[in-house]
């Protein structure tokens, strides 16, 4: 499949061509579910961290005598049912919510986003901005012009997550003029994932050829280290 290649101008400035097996890999629901719900989970942070009865400072010694005083029997004053006490079963910082994806699952996932974005128009390959110095005049412009582009009217106008600017060789001068555009995220091609790309409006590709290249390099990997795989499984076999 070809597709059209547009300057900084908004200008047609050629096509290139995209393989099937990366801009034309049909969806599955339950995959990129469990993709997407892995990776914003190794995202978490564990920022909540409670002190138990053991953390808390204070409270060695015994409150009262056990017995004689009238009162209920306390054996610490930095228990739970104490003011200034630790907390029961609150949140702790040890939590960890990490998940195990898979390359093969991350990759496809990957070329399911990129296919949906493709196939609803909202992918837009630009041959370079010819940004040379960092300024975001410069970056505002080309994106105005792109936004000429029919189907990409919203690229400046949109208030939040507008457009995924990825580059595939990204530059200081690139990352510095696009970084104070709000709407805007800077990403490397090599970075993409299917949760950045399906969390923008728009995904606007720097460099279509290396990007391509680079993008469909993943997919050889993962076949590459299939065929291993099966080698060493085979190797094995014999052994025995």
């Amino acid at each position: 499949m070809k597709t059209d290649i547009y300057n900084s101008q908004g200008k047609k400035a050629g096509s290139v061509e995209l393989p099937d097996n990366v801009f034309g890999v049909a969806w599955n629901d339950s995959l990129m579910h469990q993709v997407v719900t892995g990776m914003q989970a190794n995202a978490r942070p564990t920022v909540a961290h409670v002190k138990n009865r053991g953390d808390v400072r204070g409270g060695g010694k015994k409150p009262w005598a056990q017995k004689g005083t009238g009162r209920a029997r306390h054996g610490s004053s930095r228990s739970p049912i104490w003011k200034g006490g630790g907390v029961t079963h609150g949140p702790r910082r040890d939590r960890d919510y990490s998940q195990a994806i898979p390359k093969k699952m991350r990759a496809k996932a990957l070329f399911m986003a990129l296919s949906r974005k493709f196939k609803e128009g909202q992918i837009l390959f630009v041959d370079s901005f010819g940004i040379s110095e960092p300024k975001t005049a410069a970056a505002q412009k080309s994106l105005a012009m792109l936004s000429k582009v029919s189907g990409f009217e919203k690229l400046t106008t949109k208030g939040k997550n507008a457009a995924l600017v990825a580059f595939s060789e990204p530059t200081e001068v690139a990352n510095k003029s696009f970084r104070n555009i709000g709407n805007i995220t800077v990403i490397s091609v090599r970075n993409l994932n299917p949760v950045a790309v399906l969390g923008n409006s728009y995904l606007v590709i720097e460099g279509p050829d290396a990007a391509v290249a680079i993008v469909g390099s993943r997919m050889q990997k993962t076949a590459a280290e299939k065929a291993d795989k099966k080698v060493a499984k085979e190797s094995v076999k014999a052994k025995k």
